[in-house]
């Protein structure tokens, strides 16, 4: 840089680029086609507007591929678009940062350090000791977290309403319940007496006469 500086010797400190400019003629490099070759889908006006992942019209790589198995409700664990992030603080930087008896909100931790911004939802965790009775306002807390508070005479106020876990249900069976069968009382038969025993009538010893000649 010169050490005297005026009109004749000022220039930018990032060399210029020049625009491209398209369609004035052949001698300009990119005139004709101006840069986007023979017909097709992409030589037309605003065929560079396409989202990522468009394949022209057929099924494109993403949905041709296969799907694995997981837990992707929004009852199960949170994944992709259901998924919920949240910032944490622990107890022990509070301890750290705040005086007995402060305000503790979300705009206070922003002027602490302890978080960016208060764009995304801030939950207060368990994590060291918590000596000082402070007044916090966040928008979730875990159960260690609200004990040490309370134990340590503060209180804690939530933004959010936590959810509460519906209990999942069994699929019920299509199968229409079994009919029970109507018990059958059983009724003892009077037993018969025993007869006496009766011994057989003996047969008289007759034996047959021999057939032969009589005389």
């Amino acid at each position: 840089m010169p050490d005297d500086l005026n009109l004749s010797n000022l220039k930018p400190a990032q060399a210029r680029k020049d625009r491209k400019r398209v369609g004035r003629g052949l001698g300009s490099g990119k005139g004709r086609y101006s840069g986007r070759g023979l017909k097709g889908q992409k030589s037309r006006s605003g065929s560079h507007k396409m989202r990522p992942g468009f394949e022209g019209g057929q099924n494109p790589l993403y949905m041709r591929l296969g799907k694995q198995r997981g837990p992707y409700s929004k009852d199960a664990m949170p994944m992709g678009p259901h998924r919920t992030s949240t910032q944490p603080v622990n107890v022990a930087a509070l301890e750290e940062r705040f005086d007995p008896g402060a305000d503790v909100t979300v705009d206070a931790l922003v002027e602490k350090g302890l978080i960016k911004n208060t764009r995304i939802d801030v939950k207060l965790l368990g994590q060291g000791d918590l000596k000082k009775k402070l007044s916090i306002t966040v928008h979730a807390a875990s159960a260690s977290a609200r004990e040490k508070v309370q134990a340590a005479g503060g209180s804690l106020t939530l933004l959010r309403e936590p959810k509460e876990r519906r209990p999942k249900r069994r699929p019920q069976s299509t199968r229409p319940p079994a009919k029970a069968e109507p018990e059958v009382e059983e009724v003892e038969e009077p037993q018969a007496e025993a007869e006496p025993d009766l011994e057989p009538e003996s047969e008289p010893d007759s034996e047959p006469a021999p057939e032969g000649d009589e005389g």
